[in-house]
């Protein structure tokens, strides 16, 4: 999924070392960055990577360049830091004599992380459909579903709705504080295509899980109760959503979103329709949900859950699905300006233009 943010990406960066209409001259300093949701593993050199070749490809790249890698507390930083000491494209040298110094920012990006006017530019993939909390409120009411699914009730929907609204503001205010007059942010995560959630189902990967572990109630497995209070905190907003936060949150102008067509299995060509004969996409997407959906399964349910037969259920129902239908996620790529001083006093709400472009890719990456 990660390279489906690369064309925005691109272009964003490259845009910030053409244009001088704002107060900083981002190439006469140490440009600094931040990889929101960085994760712990290969995927954050690739993005760094990435971003460091884009950049050294404009005429007035900086010669210095920060990035501070933030993830929540318990992410593994001392792997990711292991794995960059062995990654020749992530060190000092590098081409056109960019000298590259990486941190760690431990923290929830719900919040503040950097001091004021500190960044230049900030990035995130596959972070912000995740809430900072389960909302609350939901108690039993969403049954055997266990995020927003098309038999959700409405006082479910709207929880998690406004749990999104919440946080993304919350986000967007920090980062509005954070980063630079006229810096950029570019954010990739999974979104909706339809405005009402119970006409469409846009989560089919946690859909299937739901699913597993219903049978899993009726074979005797799990108790209903547990299924019935288990809920995941991750939320698909429409375009529309996305829209009005930024607007009314009031630090960014929304320069541009695309969209691009994720398959459920990274691996797979949508293109090609013929069944996968091997049977080897329903383990890779159970291995993609594992990774993080076991802590939360473990903590819920405790010992009477054996993850192992989840995940080997799992994997078989979702070949099955994908042998009918080839589900993608539907995921937005937004770009951001943060406004200067000037800008937010005369429009304290916003004025926002965008191009929408449906992008659809034979591969990705997760």
């Amino acid at each position: 999924m990660i390279t489906k943010t690369w064309p925005a990406l691109d272009e964003t960066l490259k845009e910030m070392f053409i244009k001088t209409d704002h107060e900083y001259e981002f190439t006469k300093c140490i440009w600094k960055m931040a990889d929101l949701g960085c994760s712990s593993g290969p995927n954050t050199l690739l993005v760094i990577s990435h971003i460091i070749e884009q950049l050294s490809k404009q005429e007035h790249a900086p010669r210095e360049i920060q990035v501070f890698l933030n993830d929540l507390p318990d992410n593994d930083f001392n792997n990711l830091f292991k794995l960059m000491s062995t990654n020749t494209k992530t060190n000092t040298n590098t081409k056109n004599n960019i000298e590259c110094y990486i941190y760690g920012a431990p923290g929830s990006f719900y919040g503040r992380l950097f001091p004021n006017n500190s960044l230049h530019f900030a990035y995130s993939s596959t972070s912000i459909h995740w809430l900072s909390q389960i909302p609350q409120g939901l108690e039993k009411t969403n049954k055997e579903n266990i995020c927003i699914a098309t038999t959700s009730p409405p006082q479910v929907f709207e929880a998690y709705s406004n749990q999104f609204e919440r946080d993304f503001t919350t986000f967007l205010k920090s980062r509005g504080e954070e980063i630079r007059g006229g810096g950029r942010m570019v954010l990739g995560f999974i979104g909706r295509s339809v405005a009402d959630p119970t006409s469409k189902d846009e989560l089919k990967a946690l859909t299937l899980l739901s699913e597993t572990l219903s049978d899993m109630v009726a074979e005797g497995l799990l108790k209903e109760e547990d299924l019935h209070s288990f809920n995941i905190p991750i939320y698909a907003p429409s375009i529309q959503e996305i829209n009005t936060a930024i607007q009314r949150e009031g630090s960014f102008n929304l320069d541009e979103i695309e969209v691009a067509l994720v398959p459920l299995d990274a691996n797979e060509d949508y293109n090609n329709m013929a069944l996968d004969k091997n049977n080897t996409s329903g383990k890779f997407v159970a291995n993609y949900v594992r990774a993080f959906a076991e802590p939360m399964l473990v903590a819920h349910f405790g010992s009477s859950i054996n993850v192992d037969v989840v995940f080997d259920v799992y994997a078989k129902k979702t070949d099955e699905h994908l042998s009918v239908e080839r589900s993608s996620y539907f995921t937005p790529v937004i770009s951001l300006t943060r406004k200067t001083v000037t800008h937010l006093s005369e429009h304290p709400f916003g004025n926002f233009t965008h191009h929408r472009r449906v992008v659809q890719t034979k591969t990705c990456s997760s």
